[in-house]
């Protein structure tokens, strides 16, 4: 029997309790304690980074229905 012949929803799941804690061991073990720090703020630069992006198209794509509709008029 295959995992998906369980239950095709258990790989779609968030992880348990237990399962952050083996996680978050094994994030201190390959990394190490002073590597964190630098981990979690490149994350963060990556997230922030993203969501300007994101912002940037969406202002644009605003701008452009804007002036799209202005020359309809």
């Amino acid at each position: 029997m295959s995992l998906l012949s369980i239950n095709p929803q258990m790989l779609w799941s968030m992880p348990s309790g237990g399962e952050w804690i083996i996680i978050l061991l094994v994030v201190i073990i390959f990394f190490g304690g002073r590597k964190i720090p630098e981990l979690a703020r490149g994350i963060g630069k990556g997230i922030r980074e993203f969501n300007d992006a994101k912002e940037g198209v969406k202002n644009e794509i605003e701008a452009g229905m804007k002036k799209g509709e202005s020359k309809a008029e």
